[in-house]
């Protein structure tokens, strides 16, 4: 199990955490801001909104696991 998409497209079985893409979108928002002249500190904290979950089919037929089709619909991305 793992928190980023790469390891599952290298061969981990699944991965759920943020997406990475989403948050070097947010950090771009950032940058702009402190750029324009806002103070860092005065930025809020923010939690990651958009978390995906991939799973990878030919790892798990590998282990010889069978993944649940309720598990499956639930995926953002399915390797097989």
């Amino acid at each position: 199990m793992y928190d980023v998409r790469s390891f599952v497209a290298a061969g981990g079985l699944v991965s759920y955490g943020p997406s990475l893409s989403e948050m070097f979108r947010r950090a771009a928002f950032y940058v702009d801001r402190i750029l324009k002249g806002t103070k860092p500190g005065d930025l809020p904290i923010e939690q990651p909104t958009k978390l995906e979950l991939v799973i990878n089919l030919k790892t798990a037929k590998a282990l010889g696991l069978t993944i649940p089709p309720s598990l499956l619909s639930r995926a953002d991305e399915v390797i097989e």
